[in-house]
């Protein structure tokens, strides 16, 4: 892939090096330091002139120093003549922060955009925004991709009783992820109506549906202090549910989150890699990981060609290594021959 050059930040070297190497690409070298005084310097260690430039940095740990490393590493690029930069956010920061919901309460997420794009950001691709319309807070493209298609498959392949299972939202603006995933496993659903106090403490909970002698799966786009979904399990066992699996796209896990998951009667907490979770999972044997990694370097691929990113929204790529002909053509639906003839083009139908 000619005329690329992918760049990380320091908030998830090991995501980036694994989208490096899906696209059999080195990372570019950078330098990023702070002064004594906690400034941020970045120093990009090799020419981006007319180069296709993409940024990995995911919302996550010292948000506010990993944002600001973001945007003086577009702008670094940006000034250096790089021909476009597009920033990588797996998880996109203050993304909760989407509307006005409270007499003079802030819209940080469409601050966040707008400093995105005056860094010098030409094209944003990130994954479960936590509301879609801040796709509309950008005046340049966001491609917002789904981790739904890697859900299922893990679904599929790990839990026996998918068949007979419930998918459950533990609020209502989850509602309409959850629908989209049971329709597309053809089982039922139920949803969580939850009132809170204020932030972080729920109130109340109030189950709309039946689990009674069935597996509960409870999907989330994002999971902090664990209060909502923790609840949210003991509600589900308690109205018969046999057993309680959580499928969460963004496990933040902050504050007391690992100790209450720890405690709560789930079989497995399942969260992907767009926030690290190695020094989760040694203090909790329930958390299980689903690496997005190659959805991330597939639509990086897609973008430089300038291909259509949509086949990512309802297909898993193919797994890293070389696929024997019959292999594409399961995948392509035809003959292998044919299989070859289109290149392996997993959206050419035969």
């Amino acid at each position: 892939m000619p005329n690329i050059k992918i760049f990380s930040g320091s908030s998830h070297p090991d995501l980036s090096q694994k989208i490096a190497d899906r696209l059999g690409l080195e990372l570019g070298k950078v330098v990023t330091k702070k002064f004594s005084n906690q400034e941020t310097c970045v120093e990009i260690g090799e020419s981006v002139r007319g180069e296709d430039v993409y940024i990995v940095q995911s919302g996550c740990g010292e948000i506010n120093d990993n944002l600001m490393e973001l945007l003086i590493m577009i702008n670094a690029c940006k000034i250096a003549s790089a021909s476009r930069v597009t920033a990588v956010i797996p998880c996109f920061p203050y993304a909760r922060q989407d509307k006005k919901d409270k007499s003079r309460a802030p819209i940080s997420a469409k601050l966040v955009a707008n400093m995105l794009s005056v860094s010098g950001a030409d094209h944003i691709i990130t994954m479960d925004l936590h509301a879609s319309q801040i796709q509309g807070f950008f005046d340049i493209p966001v491609d917002n991709l789904y981790a739904e298609p890697a859900v299922l498959k893990w679904i599929r392949e790990n839990i026996l009783e998918w068949k007979n299972c419930v998918i459950v939202s533990p609020d209502a603006g989850g509602a309409k992820r959850v629908t989209s995933i049971a329709d597309r496993l053809n089982v039922d659903f139920a949803l969580i109506h939850k009132e809170r106090k204020k932030a972080n403490e729920v109130d109340r909970m109030v189950l709309v549906g039946d689990v009674t002698d069935r597996v509960a799966i409870l999907v989330d786009d994002m999971a902090d202090t664990c209060g909502t979904v923790c609840h949210a399990a003991d509600k589900l066992i308690s109205a018969g549910a046999t057993k309680v699996y959580a499928i969460l796209t963004h496990g933040i896990f902050s504050g007391p989150a690992i100790s209450r998951i720890n405690n709560a009667c789930f079989e497995a907490v399942v969260v992907t890699n767009t926030i690290p979770q190695e020094e989760k999972m040694k203090h909790c044997p329930k958390i299980q990981v689903i690496d997005i990694s190659m959805i991330l370097a597939e639509a990086i691929r897609r973008t430089h060609n300038g291909e259509s990113v949509s086949y990512l929204f309802s297909h898993v790529p193919l797994k890293e290594g070389n696929q024997s002909r019959h292999d594409a053509a399961h995948i392509l639906d035809c003959t292998p021959d044919l299989a070859i003839a289109n290149g392996l083009n997993h959206e050419t139908k035969c």
